[in-house]
């Protein structure tokens, strides 16, 4: 039988397949990080503490393992200040989908209530990013209460809050410990047959036919790009539906949203009729509002982001596979040769402007440190990715090929996140290339974490775009008609203060030099970084924006804005051209 509390919380952790659990030591969670310490490690089969710097960065490294892994990651923080810390990447774990445990420690038990040092109400704090939260206040309670905790965030796919005082932790267990099944949720949700038939009826009635993915297609690629087939259907994506659709699809019209690019906002406006499949896309006023239905498994998405003619609770593979049979082929592949012509034209009228003479510019573009990196990444490497410029960098020149994962803050937005997510990356996928595409102001704003990769000697490399500028703020101001203020700081010198912390660091202006630094960085055993020295006018307001368009930003003035550079999409856009002749339908 376990000695304490804190002791059957380890024990069960473990029998759950839990390795580590990141965090700051101290005070009231004293007891359960003895308690890690005297389960030897997971070398011996115990647990790992991963020390960060802050528990923020703690709570988005086990967002980021749990996105990889698809199993249960776990984080701490102390009482108060230490798990008020976590709130930001739990948030990001809840909404991106990331079966997360939170150990919140408290105040002793009998101080709750009184104004106590640091005392908060972390049963309270955590409701709105969390599936689950409960205060544990008596040994009796454990280990049922956890294990209902860890099996929420699974069945979920979010995060659950267990809150421990310290001097509860501390006490001796009151129960065995005993054996507990974790189930992580792998039934597929099967749609409606007169669902599935009213689908089919609309989408033989329309003439032509836009699908439109997110990250819901995951596991339904082939029925996706078989569908487009069988009704001349072009295909756009989500940013979230971007690396499980985007690589070799025939029928690819690029991204809708404020990163969107090539025809996806045409051919979903123009078509008779959109399919929504597997995505709960935000933007709302990027959608028709019309001729709309929609494929979900989770009902709760169905019609909350457009008005719908039909809706589909269903996962999206097994509501595709009994709908194909249903479904006429359609042999007039006019609306479609006529997207995939004005996704060509739309990427091929942008692209020069972005790769002309960017060997000599100076500071470096930042599309062509994206490009660039683009070619030297490995096949199944991940890559973190900064909320902000990064996002846009990412999005549109960051190959998707089937095994690589691309993990941002896609969700929650929240700034920071691309060298903690990447730590949880290195720390749960040892062996796997990792990079994290950082810009300089979300990586100063937790700088401390080259330390965390430092000491824990992760091989992950840092790609820090350095421009001086909060480049996204910057832009949305302008765009929006307001000067910009306050986001211009100056480059600072991250390649110095990485080597002052321990890391492979150079910095990079001359943009000749970019793809051998980038080499020499990846290649490194241990942590890197490459410090780019970036232009922080890039995806400035082309001068044709009307002031009509920059009041109408959402739906004018970022779209065009944001029109600019493509990467190896524009290849894919012409190989598509390419094969419309020898389609085997005409």
């Amino acid at each position: 039988m376990a000695r304490t509390v804190a002791d059957q919380l380890i024990e069960v952790l473990i029998q759950a397949g839990v390795r580590r659990i990141y965090g700051l030591v101290g005070d009231s969670l004293n007891p359960i990080v003895d308690a890690v310490r005297r389960s030897g490690g997971a070398a011996a089969g115990g647990i790992d503490w991963i020390h960060v710097h802050n528990e923020e960065a703690g709570a988005l490294a086990a967002a980021a393992e749990a996105q990889l892994t698809g199993t249960l990651a776990v984080c701490a923080g102390s009482c108060g200040p230490g798990n008020t810390h976590l709130v930001q990447g739990l948030y990001d774990a809840h909404r991106s989908g990331a079966p997360v445990l939170a150990i919140a420690s408290h105040i002793p038990s009998l101080q709750i209530g009184t104004n106590y040092f640091q005392e908060t109400h972390p049963e309270r704090l955590f409701v709105e990013c969390s599936s689950w939260v409960e205060l544990i206040s008596r040994p009796e309670q454990m280990p049922r209460l956890q294990r209902i905790a860890m099996q929420t965030a699974l069945a979920d796919r979010g995060v659950s809050v267990l809150v421990l005082p310290g001097d509860i932790t501390a006490l001796p267990a009151a129960h065995p410990t005993g054996q507990g099944d974790l189930v992580a949720p792998s039934s597929v949700v099967h749609p409606a047959p007169d669902r599935v038939e009213a689908l089919a009826e609309r989408i033989n009635r329309a003439r032509t036919v836009t699908l439109f993915v997110g990250a819901g297609v995951r596991e339904a690629r082939d029925e996706v790009l078989a569908l487009a087939e069988r009704v001349a259907a072009p295909v756009g994506h989500s940013l979230g539906g971007k690396e499980w659709i985007q690589y070799d699809n025939p029928y690819d019209v690029g991204m809708s949203g404020l990163l969107g690019y090539g025809a996806c906002f045409e051919a979903s406006h123009e078509a008779e009729l959109l399919v929504l499949l597997g995505t709960d896309f935000p933007y709302d006023g990027f959608l028709p509002q019309a001729r709309t239905v929609q494929v979900d498994r989770d009902a709760r998405h169905l019609g909350r982001r457009t008005v719908l003619d039909l809706g589909v609770e269903g996962d999206v593979g097994a509501t595709l596979r009994a709908l194909l049979p249903l479904v006429e082929e359609k042999t007039d592949r006019t609306f479609l040769e006529k997207m995939l012509r004005h996704h060509a034209d739309a990427l091929e009228h942008v692209v020069d402007a972005y790769t002309r003479r960017v060997e000599d510019h100076r500071p470096v573009h930042p599309e062509y440190v994206a490009s660039v990196l683009d070619d030297e990444l490995a096949d199944d490497a991940v890559v973190t990715v900064d909320t902000g410029m990064c996002n846009v960098w990412a999005a549109r020149y960051i190959s998707p090929t089937g095994r690589r994962r691309i993990l941002g803050s896609f969700r929650h937005g929240t700034m920071a996140n691309a060298l903690p997510h990447a730590i949880g990356a290195a720390v749960s996928h040892p062996g796997r290339q990792v990079v994290s595409m950082s810009g300089d102001g979300g990586l100063t704003m937790l700088m401390g974490e080259l330390l965390t990769a430092a000491e824990h000697d992760l091989d992950l490399t840092v790609v820090a775009f350095n421009n001086g500028a909060l480049g996204m703020i910057r832009l949305e101001m302008m765009v929006a008609g307001f000067p910009s203020f306050q986001t211009d700081h100056g480059p600072a010198d991250l390649g110095a203060i990485a080597r002052a912390a321990g890391l492979h660091a150079v910095t990079v202006a001359d943009p000749r030099e970019l793809r051998g630094a980038l080499r020499e960085a990846l290649d490194h055993r241990g942590p890197a970084l490459v410090d780019v020295r970036t232009d922080p006018d890039a995806l400035s307001i082309p001068p044709h924006i009307t002031a009509e368009q920059v009041r109408g930003f959402a739906l004018a003035g970022m779209r065009t804005v944001l029109a600019g550079g493509v990467g190896k999409m524009v290849d894919l856009a012409r190989s598509n051209l390419r094969s419309i002749p020898r389609h085997p339908l005409r």
